[in-house]
């Protein structure tokens, strides 16, 4: 092969300009699955564990919701089933807001208690022998943060609603970013130089004959350095987001428990209602001035729509340690992926260390023979060092990684 573009040599040699484009497609095949190997391990670790709390967020909605409705149906159980329609829509949005969905914290805990005033004062504050119509309760809904019929427990729930899901939300979304930046970095588009560089290293002694030939390790750290120059740059932003991750896992708890929060939402819920029920004729009042008096028509047959049974032994189970587990399941999580904190910064060596280069003092490959060792300077990690880098030319930095790096400095903010 005289047309051969990279695996040229003074000696003859055994390879076709379509052998070595076939090896060139190998080289990059082989480096794209030595680094999935190295980042599986972490990669399963936060991809598990995003979906395992995920799982455990859902199940604490789901029990929270079924708190919430047991208490109307065995404290108020003549309005429970209008009642329970507000509570699953209240916790639907809980499970949106926590799952990433742009609504404020403030407007689903407000939503919620515009929706059951009218509930409320149907049954509780000025009940009939029918129901009020539906004109009447859309003006109740609107004037109730003006009427304020449950006196500060809003305010409260918006409070302790904020600091409790905020936390957990950060956290849930940091752990699909930390998925992001995994994948991001296993499938790395590779430039002109870097891949004819890693054809050079790998497959080039072949055309030789010397099939059992690995590249010194110097070599092998120049063209993986090289190659890696952008990924380099993200170790930096990766020990800042394990270091935030791990003082966010320490905050959520205290005030900023979650689980706490929505397990004991029915008890505010309660709170509201005792304080609607004690101030019901001023509230009689108040709404008079505001909607004029009570429009009404043929009242609907209520009952408890909601299946007690249904889910509680599951459930229960689950209660019982659940604050336990979440914060012993954040601390483990946490502890394991400590230990991935230089995971970039050593990437380079690993490689070449395990994988792909001759272990010190064996004869090995330099790109152009086989040798006793390789004599060329050896240049550091990241884009700035690469500009003495003697075997890949290495131009600005990759977009995909500048805007992953972005999202990292992003969550780290937040």
């Amino acid at each position: 092969g005289v047309d051969l573009q990279v695996c040229t040599s003074k000696n003859p040699t055994c390879c076709t300009k379509k052998m070595e484009e076939r090896y060139q497609t190998a080289a990059k095949q082989d480096i794209q699955q030595v680094l999935q190997t190295s980042s599986a391990t972490l990669k399963f670790l936060v991809s598990h564990n995003a979906a395992a709390f995920q799982e455990t967020f859902e199940m604490l909605i789901r029990l929270a919701e079924n708190y919430t409705s047991t208490l109307f149906c065995s404290a108020y159980r003549n309005m429970a089933s209008e009642a329970t329609v507000h509570v699953q829509e209240f916790f639907t949005d809980v499970g949106l807001f926590l799952f990433g969905r742009d609504i404020s914290t403030e407007e689903l805990v407000n939503r919620f208690f515009d929706t059951l005033f009218p509930v409320v004062y149907n049954h509780v504050i000025n009940p009939g022998s029918t129901d009020i119509s539906l004109e009447y309760a859309e003006c109740l809904r609107v004037a109730r943060r003006d009427i304020r019929p449950f006196g500060n427990v809003p305010k409260r729930a918006i409070a302790q609603m904020g600091r409790a899901l905020l936390p957990s939300r950060t956290f849930l979304q940091a752990l699909n970013l930390g998925i992001e930046v995994i994948n991001t970095t296993d499938h790395l588009h590779f430039s002109k130089d870097c891949s004819r560089a890693l054809l050079r290293m790998q497959y080039c002694p072949h055309c030789q004959g010397l099939t059992l030939s690995k590249p010194c390790m110097g070599y092998c750290l120049n063209i993986i350095r090289g190659c890696l120059a952008d990924v380099a740059e993200v170790d930096l932003h990766w020990r800042g987001y394990i270091q935030s991750l791990e003082e966010l896992s320490r905050a959520m708890s205290g005030a900023y428990n979650m689980e706490h929060m929505l397990l004991n939402f029915h008890s505010l819920v309660n709170d509201a209602l005792v304080q609607a029920q004690s101030n019901g004729p001023e509230l009689s009042e108040q709404v008079n001035k505001i909607c004029g008096p009570p429009v009404r028509k043929p009242k609907e047959s209520p009952g408890c729509s909601f299946d007690q049974k249904k889910d509680n032994q599951g459930l229960k189970m689950f209660s019982r340690d659940s604050e336990e587990t979440l914060a012993n399941r954040r601390k483990t999580f946490i502890s394991h992926l400590r230990l991935y904190r230089a995971f970039y910064g050593g990437l380079e060596d690993q490689l070449c260390g395990n994988e792909l280069a001759a272990a010190d003092g064996l004869p090995c490959w330099n790109g152009e023979d086989v040798v006793t060792s390789y004599t060329h300077r050896v240049v550091g990690s990241g884009i700035k060092a690469q500009s003495a880098n003697p075997e890949v030319k290495v131009k600005g930095t990759d977009p995909v990684i500048s805007q992953i790096i972005d999202k990292l400095k992003h969550v780290i903010q937040v």
